[in-house]
């Protein structure tokens, strides 16, 4: 079966400074892939290409078959398929849980406001957040603007999700929860890229671990290949440092 999400020989320049040197990675339906780096090693900028937050210099992405970097191409159809979660959780201030949860599925998809609202309730409660139903993102901790996060991009019904760095701007004590929903998701067969150094997270529901580099795959192996044994120098030296 074709992969859900290819990319192939991804080039992006930010002036002169390379930050995809021609990356490859396929992403195959349900498996759940950790990117893994230093700063500026390219893992955001490659996230953000794949439903064209970024524009690619070189090479060419498919999601679900349908060309990413072909201009004739209606990214918001290619959005719908990829539901992406930030580090900032960018949820409108102005509008409770649930108003958060509708805009989209009732804008885009046309979703009666009833069924998007039963929608909306069912995913804070996959998050945890039901009874948070009504409350404005002020009044939530930052792990939980962070599942309602998830369940907004959730409720588009993507076949891939996108996180990027997701646990990154929260307290210790908030990462775990999102990541428990995170967990959840992986072993119910979602289909997931998230760019994170959570090694709990990678041990628990990964496939596989990418290390990226200056803007390049530098090692693709399984999480406990990785963590215990890194093929490369450049990841042992990295491992060193992070753990």
């Amino acid at each position: 079966m074709a992969p859900i999400i290819s990319i192939q020989n991804a080039r992006k320049q930010f002036g002169t400074f390379e930050a995809l040197k021609g990356v490859s990675l396929d992403v195959h339906r349900g498996e759940v892939i950790l990117v893994i780096g230093p700063s500026g090693s390219g893992k955001s900028t490659l996230l953000r290409s794949i439903n064209r937050l970024e524009h690619l210099d070189g090479g060419t992405i498919l999601v679900d078959g349908a060309s990413v970097t072909d201009p004739k191409t209606d990214i918001r159809l290619v959005r719908e398929e990829a539901g992406m979660v930030f580090q900032s959780f960018n949820l409108f201030p102005h509008l409770s849980c649930v108003g958060n949860i509708i805009l989209s599925p009732m804008t885009v998809k046309k979703l009666p406001r009833a069924e998007a609202v039963k929608k909306a309730h069912a995913l804070l409660d996959k998050v945890g957040l039901l009874e948070k139903a009504d409350a404005y993102p002020d009044q939530l901790s930052g792990g939980q603007q962070q599942r309602v996060a998830i369940a907004r991009a959730l409720a588009m019904d993507p076949k891939v999700m996108l996180f990027d760095e997701p646990t990154s701007a929260l307290d210790p004590e908030m990462i775990k929860e999102v990541l428990d929903v995170m967990t959840a998701l992986a072993k119910e067969g979602m289909t997931m890229l998230v760019v994170s150094h959570e090694m709990g997270f990678a041990r628990a529901a990964a496939n596989r671990v990418v290390f990226m580099d200056q803007g390049e795959i530098i090692e693709t192996s399984t999480p406990d290949e990785f963590f215990d044994n890194p093929k490369t120098n450049r990841a042992r030296l990295f491992l060193e440092h992070i753990l």
